[in-house]
Parts: structure tokens; sequence; C-alpha cells
């Protein structure tokens, strides 16, 4: 039950987003405002499998102007990590937002919330 409750608040995360990044791609094509911020940011990750990095990658580049451009494996100097390209927003916030999509996924596929326990 615990897992349909994260299933849903994380449809709404997306829903969320894809609304509000659509609504600044259309804003920025007709008034070119808010300008672009490009960004291609390196975050590391808390997720550990396929699914769950393929639902991460997936969500990332589901709405408008975010892209997930690679993965690299985790090996002995690191987790997995991922390149996210961003048009609109800076490295921190950038990381920001991953994080709050991944802590909603981990959630979903877990059965419970990631705290700050987990690298």
């Amino acid at each position: 039950m615990r897992r349909l409750w994260y299933l849903l608040a994380y449809l709404a995360l997306m829903t969320g987003e894809l609304m509000k990044y659509s609504w600044l791609v259309t804003r920025t094509a007709f008034t070119g405002r808010p300008a672009l911020r490009p960004a291609i940011v390196e975050i590391p990750l808390r997720c550990r499998t396929d699914l769950e990095v393929t639902a991460l990658t997936s969500s990332i580049t589901i709405p408008p102007a975010t892209i997930v451009m690679g993965i690299a494996a985790a090996d002995e100097s690191g987790p997995i990590r991922i390149y996210v390209h961003a048009m609109y927003t800076d490295r921190a916030e950038t990381i920001r937002e991953v994080r709050r999509l991944e802590a909603a996924i981990l959630a979903v596929t877990r059965g419970r919330r990631i705290g700050q326990e987990e690298p």
C-alpha cells in the first residue's frame, strides 16, 4: 500500500515537471524569456539497479529542456554517474532536481523513503 502512495507522489511530481518545463519552452519560443542557462552536469547516483537507473534517466528525459547524455558505470572510484544537459538551470539546481526525482523513484522501487543516510 505504501508503494502505491509513493507511485502516486512520483506521478504527481512528473506531471508538475512536465507542465513546468513545457510552459518554459513554449514561453521561450514566443518571447525569448526566460534566458537559456544551459549546463552539462555530472551527477553521482544512489540508484543501484538497472530498473532504478532506467526509471530515473527516463524521468529526466521526458520533460522538455532536459536530457541524459550519458551513463558511467559504477567502479572502484565511485557510484553510477549520469551526465545531464539542462537548458534552464545551473549546476546546483540541476543536481537538486535530479535528487528529488531520484528520491521519488527509490521510494517506489524500495518501498521506503530514502533519507540522508544513503549516499
